[in-house]
């Protein structure tokens, strides 16, 4: 296949994913913590506009998978948008792409781990999280079918908990149908900034295509995986988010530090609150199992190009995994996770999603219809859409994500540089 060269031996993982284990994997990414604690600064943003803030992320995110998934079908290597980026724009445009996800992503690592610390015992929440980290960085380390095996699990759970949240609300006499309406208050920068921040709680339907090299039969399975797992997530969320407003509003939802929970108090079902706070912690553990598994995938793609030290791209003789750059990673987020707490300060990584997914639809707008391009309206529509996601960020987040987007692009140039002068 055109721009994929073919690996052998102990470079090359396995085709071990079917379409069933694709799709967990997706939902493993997207149902996370964010479905548990989202909906909050999104009312806040929006007020009575968080649904249309919701639908506004949904168009966005099918534009984006539907990029990534033919991109994905066309080049079923590990890295996702790196490779893609790299093949169809160019060497910077990948790496850009690649930088922006691996470092950020590795500080989402470390505040997803200290997420699932601060609701498992928050007084040690860095003790907690750092076992979390050495423990799902066993499981992946081990290889892919333990890792799908635990998602699955984790996906059954949450989803379960997620369907009692919904049912108490709705079913209670404190559901009401009026406070789903959209009032004279709701304007469009709260929509768009509503929308920014709902699309990074499902954005995780990349992962699939960052595990290209692991699927089988990729040019089939990746253009039905991607969309099926973030369809079921777009109902997920639809029904919570419906459900939480029924009962709250937008007015108490947005004041709220915990929305499901509070959610199902004032439906009348205190009990089922410790069973929310257990769900959003196993929610939490799911999306760092799947961070982890994204991240060192892209850090083994950009290895076996030496942007990052080629040792990292040594694949495990018997479990077929990324050894060498899952315990690199594992290890990096494990010493963040013990010494800082990043989830008030990765705004970055917001900001680096966007540019990744905008550099993903750059890439399917070059693809020909013999190579299985979109319509146009898809990648343009999607591309504008993670722009002016990125932009309508807090100041802060765009000044951070460009600092470190310009930092690897420094060193990018520094690289080319030096070897322009070897010999």
């Amino acid at each position: 296949m055109a721009g994929i060269p073919t690996r052998t031996g102990s470079g090359r993982l396995e085709r071990r994913l079917g379409l069933a284990d694709a799709v967990v994997i997706g939902l493993g990414s997207m149902i996370g913590a964010g479905v548990f604690a989202a909906f909050a600064p999104a009312a806040r943003a929006a007020g009575s506009g968080l649904l249309l803030g919701l639908a506004a992320a949904a168009v966005v995110a099918y534009c984006n998978a539907t990029s990534s998934a033919r991109l994905a079908a066309r080049y079923p290597a590990s890295g996702g948008t790196y490779v893609y980026g790299r093949e169809r724009l160019g060497d910077f445009w990948g790496y850009l792409a690649g930088w922006g996800f691996v470092v950020g992503k590795t500080a989402s690592c470390a505040a997803m781990a200290l997420t699932v610390g601060a609701y498992v015992w928050p007084e040690q929440a860095h003790t907690v999280a750092v076992a979390a980290v050495v423990a799902l960085t066993v499981v992946n380390y081990t290889g892919m079918h333990k890792t799908v095996w635990v998602t699955r699990g984790i996906v059954a759970v949450v989803v379960a908990v997620l369907a009692a949240v919904v049912a108490a609300c709705l079913t209670s006499g404190e559901a009401q149908v009026v406070r789903l309406e959209v009032t004279s208050g709701a304007t469009a920068a709260g929509v768009l900034q509503a929308a920014g921040l709902l699309f990074f709680a499902f954005a995780g339907y990349a992962r699939i295509a960052t595990l290209g090299e692991e699927v089988r039969d990729p040019a089939r399975t990746i253009p039905r995986a991607i969309p099926l797992a973030l369809g079921l997530t777009l109902v997920v969320y639809a029904a919570v988010a419906v459900a939480a407003l029924a009962v709250l509003g937008a007015a108490g939802l947005a004041q709220t530090t915990a929305p499901l929970a509070d959610a199902v108090r004032a439906a009348g079902q205190p009990g089922l609150a410790p069973l929310v706070r257990a769900g959003a912690a196993l929610a939490a553990l799911g999306s760092l199992l799947a961070l982890i598994l994204g991240v060192s995938r892209t850090t083994l793609a950009m290895a076996r190009d030496r942007h990052l030290p080629h040792a990292l791209a040594a694949v495990h003789p018997r479990f077929a995994v990324p050894h060498r750059a899952e315990l690199v990673i594992g290890a990096v987020v494990a010493v963040l996770a013990a010494t800082a707490d990043l989830r008030g300060a990765i705004g970055f990584s917001s900001f680096g999603v966007l540019v990744y997914y905008a550099i993903a639809n750059a890439s399917a707008w070059t693809l020909t219809p013999a190579e299985g391009r979109p319509p146009r309206v898809v990648p343009a529509l999607g591309l504008a859409g993670c722009l002016t996601f990125a932009f309508a960020l807090p100041a802060s987040s765009v000044i951070a994500g460009t600092a470190v987007l310009a930092a690897g692009a420094a060193a990018y140039g520094a690289r080319r540089a030096i070897r322009a002068r070897l010999p």
